[in-house]
């Protein structure tokens, strides 16, 4: 299973962290989901099937079923305003770009599963708490390759009628799964890969 999209995730001085994917291409079609955490941790999903399988994919005390729409960064759900102020391209994003443009051209290398051997202890150490392999619940193996990060610069909304504050680092950690989200606010253009358990586990 073959996600494409961006990742958005952001803090607030409010202490509500959020986390956006937005998807362009998926099994599931093209949609948006949230991840809201604060006293406790949301799912904000546009479709009962999308719910279900993010649910069973990362931890959640709550999931919400209902229209969440984007609109340039504008997104809004059950209970969620949210506009994003994204800004320039981050100095590990254009990295990520550089080493996309030579994967191109040696089989799009830097956005498959085996690539995360090599990726994942450079995450582990320069961004806590971020992984981009890892077990994702129901026998599954997820995987992260990414190709681009620009910073959030500000922030606007309010989560269930209370305001979010300013922009603040994603802290403390939202723990929703292994893969998390970067503790400085940004937008991460990726593609993800989840793979079954037993013999579609890619060989390493």
């Amino acid at each position: 299973m073959r996600f494409e999209g961006r990742i958005a995730g952001v803090g607030t001085t409010s202490g509500v962290r959020l986390v956006v994917g937005r998807w362009d291409q998926s099994p599931f079609g093209a949609f948006t989901d949230v991840m809201v955490a604060h006293d406790q941790r949301t799912l904000l999903a546009p479709t009962q099937e999308v719910a279900d399988f993010v649910a069973s994919t990362y931890r959640f005390d709550e999931v919400v079923v209902g229209e969440v729409r984007v609109e340039g960064w504008h997104v809004t759900a059950p209970g969620l305003d949210l506009e994003l102020e994204v800004g320039r391209r981050t100095r590990l994003g254009r990295l990520l770009v550089g080493a996309g443009t030579l994967g191109s051209m040696f089989g799009g290398f830097t956005t498959a599963p085996w690539w995360t051997v090599v990726t994942d202890p450079v995450a582990r150490l320069t961004m806590r708490g971020v992984r981009t392999r890892g077990t994702a619940g129901q026998g599954r193996r997820e995987y992260y390759g990414a190709t681009d990060l620009h910073r959030v610069d500000a922030v606007r909304g309010t989560w269930r009628g209370a305001d979010l504050g300013d922009l603040a680092e994603v802290w403390p950690e939202p723990g929703f799964g292994f893969g998390s989200t970067p503790r400085r606010p940004g937008v991460t253009r990726l593609v993800t890969t989840v793979l079954g358990s037993g013999s579609d586990h890619p060989e390493l």
